[in-house]
């Protein structure tokens, strides 16, 4: 009998044509200053308990986000979104996690929408959530595996919550995992290379412009310019 070959290392490149990208939670909620999540604070509590979140979010991580997405789309990679998102307006489908911490993103709110810098394009797949790990409220195993997905490359926030929580399900269920580490942010630095130095045992870690490049030497697509 012949045994199947698998691979020897996690830090390998992608293969494109199984390959997908995925965003957690990058969505109004919790991205914009005037999101869902931060509407019980004034706008001086805000700042002082998220302001080195939404800096570190609009100075490098969404712009490289922007740019990973643009390689992927010009490359052909499947490019998916996960939102944190109730299956109802009051959220009585939430986890009991959710409900605990006050999360509710109403269905078809404001909220529950992609920021508009890296908003899905054509029938791109966005994928509503309500629990931290997207592998455990959606059924987003049965639709990787239905694209031929093998390589997952992982981007959003928070990094050491959501990120970290899909980045280990998706391990466990037997994906080659790509974390794109500046493409990744929370809420100090601190906690994200806290998180990074949890997870690298789990996953391959490069920075968008490491992705980037090889996106572009693998698809023949070159340099990207993001639109």
């Amino acid at each position: 009998m012949t045994r199947k070959t698998y691979p020897q290392s996690r830090n390998i490149e992608i293969e494109p044509h199984a390959a997908a990208l995925l965003f957690v939670d990058v969505q109004n909620y919790n991205c914009l200053r005037e999101g869902g999540e931060y509407a019980h604070l004034t706008a001086e509590a805000r700042d002082a308990t998220y302001g080195g979140f939404f800096e570190a979010l609009e100075a490098w991580a969404l712009p490289n986000m922007a740019l990973l997405q643009a390689s992927c789309r010009a490359g052909g990679i499947e490019v998916l979104y996960t939102v944190i998102e109730s299956l109802t307006l009051d959220g009585r489908d939430r986890s009991l996690d959710y409900k605990i911490t006050g999360f509710n993103v109403p269905k078809g709110s404001f909220d529950a929408q992609v920021v508009a810098k890296i908003a899905p394009e054509g029938d791109e797949i966005v994928l509503a959530k309500t629990s931290s790990s997207v592998f455990i409220s959606t059924n987003i195993d049965y639709v990787l595996r239905n694209l031929g997905v093998r390589y997952l490359m992982i981007a959003g926030c928070l990094t050491d919550q959501c990120v970290d929580s899909s980045i280990r399900d998706a391990c466990d269920l037997g994906y080659l995992v790509t974390c794109v580490t500046d493409a990744c942010v929370t809420l100090t630095e601190e906690r994200h290379t806290s998180s990074l130095r949890n997870n690298s045992g789990y996953c391959r870690q490069i920075t968008t412009r490491e992705a980037v490049s090889e996106i572009g030497r693998l698809t023949g697509i070159g340099a990207v310019a993001v639109p």
